[in-house]
């Protein structure tokens, strides 16, 4: 796995690539491509990483080095990131960023600010206009983006602003709100002002009578050193500064989002009909996306599965050998197993950044607890006459694990394999929220674009994966264990 990386790694350096990373919406995705197609125009090597998260987790990515630019918001600076310094200017959150040794652009030329927005007859029907007028309606039912609830321009702040008093509020994706007001199950949503669903679902946006949103203007943040080592390169990019207006960027959102149109080819459309750069982007098929997916799938896989065996089956051997001990390794690992997947990605991060390294740690630690329960079951299970003509014939301990206890333990270890890896398909999924790719690419693409081919893109072979593997080990089964021990096993 490491040698994996540190490969990656020096192809990335020997190559000078700019990495371009983006927040998992549509409009992030966008605007990564435009700094994608702009960057490789003057030949440079350019990787994008899509969709790698919120906002903190790509900020840190950002500062860590580990991304070298994405599109922010003037608003999610002040109130989210700096939140405890309270710049009031522009030129107090440039000197901020540079403690960090990042730069800010200027204005792209657009707001993207947060509001609040309701189905047109609903508040119609109830005569809400503004956001004042939601706290004489306690009863509604509020669903909002899973970050606009804790962050410190979201919920808690409006609620406490506005002195709201509604109850039923609960974080959602925020995509998936959109539908839950065209279907009538949510009442009000947070809005991004540039989303194509505003209009698509005839959704009045609420006016902010108090002024609590801040504005958003969107810019770009980037690595002060890369941009001093490549000049030509991020010349290039800042001549997207002021060229975007509002109207053109909720377009181009629309035909991501309703047109289903793929993010690189809307920049490239931008870029050759507005601004008059001649760039090309290629649509990838179906067929191409499936084999990307697919490789990077069965990567974070087999290594995170063939690292388990390898730690996994001695320490169930050791947990069999001394039974005191074997207590306190499945309680171990029983433990690591209850940590929610999410939660232990995210504790990964630190640790070995965003991408496949923390996925395929995460999904180690998953496989540990079957293998090494299984091993463990296998071994104090095998009969007592057996074990005992095994010491009376004199073998000594290596050679009774080896010649007798393994083979005789073969099928439960298996089937503790077995069961890792069919986990480890499923919870690789997880992997795309970190930049780890896999078939949990498509399925969160086709989440945020509301685009039920895009999510089998990813569940369908995710299931036949796991069912090839299933056939797999026991194909392995018959091919290692001997029919004689199968049968006694199972009997």
């Amino acid at each position: 796995m490491c040698g994996l990386l540190l490969a990656g790694n020096c192809f990335a350096a020997d190559e000078r690539a700019i990495i371009v990373g983006s927040k998992n919406f549509t409009e992030g995705i966008v605007l990564g491509e435009i700094i994608r197609l702009l960057a490789a125009s003057t030949g440079a090597t350019v990787v994008h990483r899509q969709a790698l998260g919120g906002t903190r987790l790509v900020f840190n990515a950002l500062v860590s080095g580990e991304i070298d630019i994405y599109a922010e918001y003037t608003g999610t600076l002040t109130h989210e990131i700096f939140a405890q310094n309270k710049p009031a200017s522009n030129a107090e959150l440039r000197d901020l960023l540079a403690e960090s040794g990042l730069v800010m652009s200027q204005p792209l030329g657009f707001r993207d600010n947060f509001a609040l927005g309701m189905r047109e007859p609903v508040a119609e029907r109830l005569n809400i206009r503004r956001i004042s007028d939601l706290r004489a309606h306690p009863d509604l039912v509020f669903r909002f983006g899973t970050e606009f609830t804790e962050r410190g321009d979201g919920w808690p702040g409006l609620r406490s602003h506005y002195g709201l008093p509604q109850q039923d509020v609960l974080g959602v994706e925020h995509d998936l709100a959109y539908r839950g007001l065209a279907a009538g199950d949510v009442d009000l949503t947070d809005l991004y002002t540039t989303d194509a669903e505003i209009a698509y679902y005839s959704l009045r946006t609420l006016e902010d009578d108090l002024s609590y949103f801040p504005p958003y203007e969107a810019l770009l943040l980037y690595r002060a050193e890369l941009a001093q080592e490549r000049p030509e390169v991020f010349a290039a990019i800042l001549g997207m500064q002021g060229l975007i207006d509002e109207a053109q960027m909720i377009a181009m959102n629309s035909r991501v989002k309703l047109d289903g149109v793929q993010e690189a080819l809307v920049a490239a459309d931008f870029l050759n009909e507005s601004l008059g750069i001649e760039v090309v982007a290629k649509s990838s098929s179906r067929i191409e996306r499936f084999w990307r997916y697919t490789r990077q799938h069965i990567a974070l896989v087999a290594i995170s599965l063939c690292a388990a065996i390898l730690i996994a089956v001695p320490l169930g051997i050791a947990a069999a050998r001394w039974r005191r001990l074997g207590h306190v390794i499945l309680g171990v690992v029983g433990i690591a197993q209850t940590i929610p997947a999410l939660a232990l990605l995210v504790f990964m991060i630190p640790l070995f950044g965003i991408g496949a390294g923390p996925a395929i740690i995460a999904l180690f630690i998953y496989s540990l607890l079957p293998i090494v329960r299984n091993t463990y079951t296998g071994l104090t299970t095998i009969p007592t006459p057996l074990l005992e003509s095994a010491e009376a014939l004199g073998l000594p301990s290596g050679a009774r694990l080896r010649l007798v206890e393994a083979p005789l333990a073969a099928v439960s270890i298996l089937g503790g394999i077995k069961t890792a890896a069919v986990i480890n398909i499923g919870a690789a999924t997880l992997g795309a929220l970190i930049g780890a790719g896999g078939y949990g690419q498509p399925i969160l693409a086709g989440i945020r674009l509301d685009d039920v081919g895009l999510i089998l893109e990813g569940a369908v072979p995710a299931a036949g994966l796991a069912i090839m593997v299933q056939l797999l080990f026991e194909w392995c089964e018959r091919a290692i264990v001997p029919r004689g021990l199968r049968v006694s096993t199972r009997t």
